[in-house]
């Protein structure tokens, strides 16, 4: 079998991140972030493989009216969907950052008494991994039974 083959057989975990860019600068913290996303992204490849599934890195880049009408969706990072902070019990903070995003204040992530203005990477893949096993749950829910248990269970399988 290929590579690309195996590859391709492999359930995608997406990862997306947005941010602003504004005359093709981003702000020290999204800067930051977008390191710390890719070296979890690098450690997840291996860790995930064996499971049947692949990180995807997507990124979104905000223009400066998007940023405007919505400061907290820069620096977001979604996970299967879902904010980053639901996987970790988290919740989305803000504080104000620097030049690039003007006065307006930027998002942050609050857990266990810190406030993280740029995403360590343990925290996106400790997120990552929890959604990775909500999606193996999930598809182990959604098998058809291994094969017919009526001799253990009297018929009473569903």
């Amino acid at each position: 079998m290929s590579q690309t083959k195996k590859h391709s057989e492999l359930k995608p975990l997406t990862v997306v991140w947005q941010r602003l860019v504004k005359a093709g600068a981003t702000c020290e913290r999204c800067g930051s972030t977008h390191q710390q996303i890719l070296d979890a992204m690098a450690r997840l490849k291996p860790a995930l493989r064996p499971l049947g599934i692949r990180p995807e890195l997507q990124t979104v880049v905000l223009d400066e009216s998007s940023f405007k009408a919505d400061p907290s969706a820069s620096n977001r990072i979604w996970i299967a969907g879902r904010p980053m902070e639901q996987w970790l019990g988290a919740r989305a903070g803000s504080s104000r950052c620097c030049s690039v995003c003007g006065d307006l204040p930027c998002r942050t992530l609050e857990m266990d008494g810190q406030s993280f203005e740029a995403i360590p990477q343990d925290l996106i893949v400790k997120a990552a991994l929890v959604a990775a096993a909500g999606m193996i749950e999930a598809s182990r829910s959604d098998a058809a039974p291994a094969g017919c248990c009526a001799s253990a269970c009297g018929g009473g399988c569903g």
